[in-house]
């Protein structure tokens, strides 16, 4: 595919997101670091703490990126100036899984402790509801609920701000659910690394699975209809369509490891490889 820019990252690039700046923001982490990417290539790295593993990255309601860090139970923040703050989580909670709410706030998953949470802009911790069962990625549903993957539980959660769970079982056994997203046709995409299936939910009927060709990681919504998804197994990304079939494949390097996917401001697709680079594939 012509057109690609190839970035390279020491320190294991897992998640991105687009910041308010139009630049692409990733966490590294084995590095313990942020990372900042322009569309032509120039980096900025930000230092975190060393055992911190920055793990997922969401843009925030108030311009700054908020980031998950597993490896010290704390909730970071980084202005687009790489000014960095932290929020404390209980010890041992493995915070994981963030999404940007429709509250505005910030709401998260802790894996070990098995609490989905929220934090407010200013910091405010709330702990909304314990399901247990490793809850892992989460998403804002285009219902008003936060929805979330229970991966030890192979399970699908849906949160609504008021507190209000609800619970539904994957169809195939311990099939690992991880990444998940909202798409614009009401429905929530998640991927299932360990039955190397995507799932798709229409927000009020019943789960509907789709065979893929080598474990599933993230998936995320292209605005112009269905998904993206990284398929860690087979190191490449594909985009399914809405109705479920698989209309592009684009081939990784071997040995890469696709993990977090974004969109950028122009539409293309960027990919976090954990053996250090970050792409971005033109989809037009």
């Amino acid at each position: 595919m012509s057109g690609i820019l190839e970035v390279a990252i020491a320190g294991g690039p897992y998640a991105l997101a687009a910041g308010s700046d139009g630049a692409m923001w990733v966490t590294l982490v084995h590095s313990g670091e942020i990372a900042r990417v322009t569309d032509g290539g120039a980096l900025e790295v930000y230092p975190v703490a060393p055992d911190s593993k920055p793990s997922i990255i969401v843009a925030g309601a108030d311009g700054a990126l908020w980031f998950t860090r597993i490896g010290d139970d704390r909730i970071g923040r980084i202005t687009t100036g790489g000014e960095l703050s932290a929020f404390e989580l209980a010890s041992g909670s493995a915070p994981f899984g963030l999404a940007a709410g429709p509250d505005g706030a910030l709401w998260f998953t802790a894996m070990s402790s098995g609490v989905v949470g929220r934090i407010s802009l200013d910091g405010e911790i709330t702990d909304v509801a314990a399901p247990g069962g490793m809850p892992s990625m989460i998403t804002a549903g285009p219902d008003g609920a936060l929805w979330f993957t229970l991966n030890a539980a192979n399970a699908i959660g849906r949160l609504e701000p008021s507190g209000d769970l609800t619970i539904r079982a994957v169809p195939t056994p311990a099939a690992g659910p991880v990444g998940i997203a909202a798409t614009h046709d009401d429905a929530v995409w998640f991927a299932a690394i360990r039955a190397d299936k995507l799932g798709r939910i229409p927000t009020d009927d019943a789960i509907q699975e789709l065979e893929l060709p080598g474990k599933p990681h993230a998936v995320v919504a292209d605005p112009m209809g269905g998904v993206w998804v990284s398929l860690w197994g087979s190191g490449q990304v594909v985009k399914v369509s809405a109705d479920g079939e698989v209309v592009v494949s684009i081939d990784l390097p071997s040995g890469s490891e696709p993990h977090g996917m974004a969109i950028g401001r122009d539409g293309a697709l960027w990919v976090a490889l954990e053996a250090g680079y970050v792409w971005r594939l033109p989809t037009n």
